[in-house]
């Protein structure tokens, strides 16, 4: 290419810190490898061929080579709940296990709401069970929409083993889970329920919490490795924290993965709030199904939440 046929790389940059997450399951490591892939796309800029390959499928290409790599020899990014069956202790000590590389979410207020398709915590989730190169071809396929001779291009490879990969994802992808139609945030059940919720939570109220909540919901609490499934376990350990922490919380309403968020702040001794806990949740049928709930400091640092909250702020509309 010559010189004075520059290439503008920023307005890709927001869709690929996406695709990097979904490979990596990190908002973190996202944006680092994006910046790599910025960074060797312009060194190689001399060689891009316009006639071969747009300029999006060719900085894809460098972008799949640069997640897979990062993904040799690495583990998966999971959540408690991948990890073994749900504790019936809602009086368990809540250890955290920090060798563990959790699955973080994504903060979506960052970007524009075409990049947050298809970003279902659940679904990011199981596609961390699937092997790097079949992770690679479902989302360049089915959430990007790359031909099958594009995604050869992109991994070396073959339109054929493009397409073989593929049926393979979709079915390790099925019998991982994370399938299931949720709610999105500006739906309105969605909207009532939560409201709801941060009613009843911020009231301290148990019984109203666990009458928002499906008779399965799940909650867990990354880097704690337990889980708890149904609403019982989930109101007992609602109780739990309420009694550890006092009342009079207050929470903030955001968006994650395409999905309701909270901010949830606990009451400080001497006055204002600090921040405790981001909560992803996961709303079917007008019931709370799933919430995740991270306590992470670098989840906090990717959605920009303030560490605490004054009493002027909370006297503020929200």
């Amino acid at each position: 290419m010559r010189q004075d046929e520059p290439v503008d790389l920023e307005p890709y940059r927001g869709e690929l810190v996406a695709y990097c997450y979904r490979m990596l399951g990190s908002y973190h490591e996202a944006e680092d490898l994006v910046q790599e892939t910025m960074l060797r796309a312009w060194k190689a800029r001399d060689r891009y061929d316009r006639t071969r390959a747009s300029v999006r499928t060719w900085l894809y290409r460098i972008a799949t080579n640069a997640c897979l790599t990062a993904l040799e020899g690495r583990a998966r990014r999971p959540l408690p709940s991948g990890l073994g069956a749900p504790s019936d202790d809602p009086g368990e000590p809540l250890t955290p296990v920090l060798d563990i590389s959790w699955l973080q979410p994504f903060p979506d207020a960052r970007f524009d709401v075409e990049v947050r398709a298809d970003m279902r915590l659940a679904l990011v989730a199981a596609m961390q069970v699937l092997p790097p190169r079949q992770r690679a071809v479902l989302v360049l396929r089915e959430v990007l929409e790359f031909t099958a001779a594009e995604v050869a291009g992109q991994l070396g490879t073959t339109t054929a083993a493009v397409n073989s990969a593929l049926q393979r994802a979709r079915a390790g992808l099925a019998e991982a889970g994370g399938m299931e139609e949720v709610a999105e945030p500006d739906d309105p059940e969605a909207r009532a329920v939560l409201q709801l919720y941060v009613r009843a939570f911020e009231a301290a109220d148990v019984p109203a919490l666990v009458r928002l909540l499906t008779d399965e919901a799940i909650l867990e609490m990354p880097p704690v490795p337990l889980w708890f499934r149904g609403s019982r376990d989930y109101g007992l350990f609602m109780e739990r924290v309420f009694a550890m922490r006092g009342t009079g919380w207050r929470m903030r309403h955001l968006t994650a993965n395409g999905q309701p968020a909270l901010a949830a702040y606990a009451p400080e001794p001497g006055g204002g709030h600090r921040l405790h806990t981001l909560q992803v949740f996961t709303v079917t049928g007008g019931r709370i199904a799933h919430n995740v709930v991270f306590a992470d400091p670098h989840v906090f640092e990717a959605f920009e939440l303030p560490r605490q909250i004054s009493s002027d702020e909370l006297r503020r509309p929200r």
